[in-house]
């Protein structure tokens, strides 16, 4: 073929080129490196889960997975402005049970609409949570088991004060339900995080917690947190030992169950196909041994979900906390 012919067939095929830069530019995607939003401070289990898959992610797509902690609001502050992201698959979120099946039923405004500024990418992890008392508290009120707790908690009105993760939570609908159903009174001092929460707790300044299993974990077992009962259905295979507060807790709470769960959320509009990856990556690295393991071990259920499961999924929890807010009475203080 002459020269002048190939040059010819490359100026026509040059419009074609152009039209289909778009799609091979989404075909390359990430193109920079992506940030995954944490709604609350470090060292929560949110935070711990972004920081297990982020580095895994990061191997598979060739760009940093960074994780940006945007406390406030229980979680409605990094939530919003995820939101309010472009829908290029850049940014994304770490959601939880709390901004997204429970600060709608519990805000009586949101900065965000937890269904139609979101697409659903998968669920990471359902976990417990676990019921841990300081143990100058334990000491000072007699609280050893979980029955302790509600006897304590019944002769000192107002003077047991309950840490949380921020306004809406699991950790603090937790609080709220277990005081709805034991008809107990105790002070609910929210935080921006279960990090800062934990700080303040083992250091005295507050008595007792409904935490995420796997960032109190640490604590129990290192003794500065004493543990009483998980929140689960179930018993967790992190702390076989420990009950239920079904179990321990007598007849008023033998229907109690309120875990968390956390999972990524891209801002709505993000292409179909980014969030397909990015979902069967996340699957492939949660069933890696090393992390499956890792996670289990934390007291964390690794999830993996496709975009419509995990859709559904939000949605029937959405349903369940509203009621749970309504049976509680919880309140934004």
């Amino acid at each position: 073929m002459s020269l002048e012919r190939r040059q010819f067939i490359a100026a026509g095929l040059l419009p074609f080129i152009a039209l289909a830069r778009p799609a091979a530019a989404q075909a390359g995607w990430p193109t920079k490196p992506v940030r995954i939003v944490v709604p609350f401070a470090a060292g929560g289990t949110t935070d711990i889960l972004a920081r297990a898959i982020a580095p895994e992610l990061q191997k598979v797509f060739g760009q940093p997975f960074v994780v940006d902690n945007r406390p406030g609001a229980g979680g409605n502050t990094g939530s919003a402005e995820v939101a309010k992201s472009p829908a290029d698959g850049h940014t994304l979120l770490m959601g939880t049970v709390g901004t997204h099946a429970i600060n709608p039923s519990l805000y009586p405004k949101l900065p965000y609409d937890a269904v139609k500024d979101f697409a659903p990418v998968t669920l990471v992890a359902g976990v417990p949570n676990v019921v841990v008392v300081n143990p100058a508290s334990a000491q000072k009120y007699g609280i050893n088991t979980l029955p302790d707790l509600l006897r304590a908690a019944r002769a000192n009105p107002g003077r047991l004060n309950v840490a949380s993760s921020g306004n809406g939570t699991s950790i603090h609908l937790a609080a709220e339900l277990y005081k709805s159903l034991t008809g107990t009174f105790m002070l609910h001092l929210p935080y921006r995080g279960s990090g800062p929460a934990l700080i303040d707790l083992m250091a005295g300044n507050v008595d007792l917690m409904f935490d995420n299993l796997p960032s109190a974990l640490p604590h129990i077992k290192s003794g500065r947190l004493k543990a009483l009962a998980v929140t689960s259905a179930k018993r967790s295979a992190a702390l076989p030992d420990l009950p239920t507060v079904a179990e321990a807790g007598g007849p008023l709470l033998q229907n109690f169950e309120a875990s968390s769960w956390f999972g990524l959320l891209a801002p709505a509009g993000t292409p179909a196909e980014i969030v397909t990856r990015l979902q069967q990556e996340t699957a492939k690295a949660m069933a890696q041994p090393a992390v499956n393991e890792r996670l289990l071990a934390q007291g964390a259920l690794p999830g993996g979900q496709p975009p419509a499961e995990f859709a559904r999924f939000i949605e029937a929890e959405t349903k369940k906390w509203a009621q749970v807010v309504k049976a509680s009475g919880a309140k934004v203080d």
